[in-house]
């Protein structure tokens, strides 16, 4: 299996960038909860054996891979959340973007460069180079991609005690059946995106109640 590099990282050192970061988000997807994204710059001489794209890794991995990364002497990162309100107020992509710029600029001293997993952001404050599939490409992004994910999931887990009926703590907010069920029983709590069809529907016949 091919795994993440620091090719893109080293073409722009070769150019004179010192400080790349990598940018992901987490929870795009989901029917409840923020999108989490987060920027990194790894540190001079970064190696690590099983860092990946977080899809590829198990919850486990996920968790033990991100406490290194934590560990991790001279590692810059920071992370950003647009929270429902944000995403039902300007649709999830916008909110997606708005977060990744502010996660950029949330970096101190500021990157040179900013490799960004996906497609281009428009307005994006710094330099930037989007790469598709780019957590399973540029190991910054893939840094990224497990702070990001853990770092939201960690999120949802403590949402379940606040909201116990949905299963977050399981399925994280995305449209399982076991989730889709619990939201036709119970109807949309805060944390649900009423933007998203399926929360929409259910929210109307709860309305019209």
């Amino acid at each position: 299996m091919n795994r993440p590099t620091f090719a893109y990282e080293d073409a722009w050192r070769k150019r004179g960038h010192r400080l790349i970061a990598g940018i992901d988000e987490a929870g795009r997807g989901p029917l409840a909860g923020p999108v989490c994204v987060s920027a990194v710059v790894l540190p001079d001489g970064f190696e690590h054996k099983s860092l990946n794209d977080s899809k590829l890794l198990t919850e486990k991995s996920r968790e033990r891979i991100y406490e290194e990364l934590m560990s991790c002497r001279d590692l810059m990162w920071s992370v950003v959340m647009a929270h429902v309100a944000e995403v039902d107020a300007v649709n999830i992509l916008q909110a997606t973007y708005a977060a990744m710029r502010r996660a950029a600029l949330a970096l101190e001293p500021r990157p040179h460069i900013v490799l960004i997993d996906g497609l281009p952001v428009p307005d994006f404050p710094l330099p930037h180079e989007a790469i598709v599939a780019g957590d399973s490409i540029s190991l910054s992004i893939a840094a990224a991609s497990v702070i990001a994910k853990v770092t939201r999931d960690r999120f949802m887990k403590e949402a379940a005690q606040q909201h116990p009926r949905y299963g977050f703590e399981k399925h994280k907010g995305y449209a399982t059946a076991e989730h889709l069920e619990a939201l036709r029983k119970h109807g949309p709590c805060p944390l649900h995106r009423r933007s998203f069809a399926p929360v929409a529907e259910v929210s109307l016949m709860f309305d019209a109640a």
